[in-house]
């Protein structure tokens, strides 16, 4: 059977930590950001979790 290949857009978006957790960007934050707030742009600038419903399929494509 063949190897498994990464997914090249999840192997650029998403980072693995050294415990194991998924981080991701969030939306919102490449363009007209003159509208958003302050506040809405900091939020947004920070990253987060991987939601737990979609980890196990996220965890197939990178390949772990």
């Amino acid at each position: 059977m063949p190897k498994m290949k990464t997914d090249s857009g999840a192997k650029k978006r998403i980072k693995i930590t050294g415990s194991g957790k998924l981080r991701r960007r969030k939306a919102f934050r490449g363009h007209i950001m003159e509208k958003k707030s302050s506040v809405r742009s900091r939020r947004l600038g920070r990253e987060t979790d991987i939601s737990p419903g979609i980890e196990k399929n996220i965890k197939k494509l990178m390949g772990l």
